[in-house]
């Protein structure tokens, strides 16, 4: 099981609780989680539990940017809107950042999202799974 974020701007949203419609059941065997209002658009249409975090402009962003830090996301789907200014870009950078120093796939538009959800329903992402099992402060077996 993975652990999956969504994210999505303003104008992303509709577009987002789409394409997670369209992989209701990729999703639905891992943990989920969202920025506030996405999740709850997401839940209004799937039968997915999300559990879901702050408003992204309002710290949510940074919430699920504590979880890639300690290597603890394993895939976000981050729909941006690339032609509106958005008032915590900084906010938006660090995670994206952070996703990079962690390794954590991240699409940011839903061509590459497809991509990363068609690798997740064939099982591309079990090295994932090696990550956790032996990142620092874990025995090995």
């Amino acid at each position: 099981m993975l652990k999956i974020s969504f994210i999505a701007h303003d104008r992303k949203k509709e577009e987002m609780v789409n394409f997670v419609t369209a992989y209701e059941s990729v999703f639905a065997p891992h943990e989920l989680y969202s920025t506030g209002t996405t999740g709850s658009r997401i839940m209004e249409k799937t039968n997915l539990q999300i559990q879901r975090f702050m408003s992204g402009p309002l710290g949510g962003d940074q919430q699920i940017g504590a979880m890639v830090a300690q290597n603890e996301m394993d895939l976000i789907i981050f729909l941006r809107d690339p032609l509106m200014a958005q008032p915590h870009e900084p906010d938006i950078i660090a995670l994206l950042r952070l996703c990079d120093v962690q390794g954590i796939p991240v699409a940011t538009n839903v061509a590459t999202a497809e991509l990363l959800v068609r690798a997740l329903a064939r099982g591309d992402f079990a090295w994932r799974e090696l990550v956790h099992k032996y990142k620092p402060g874990v025995d090995a077996p």
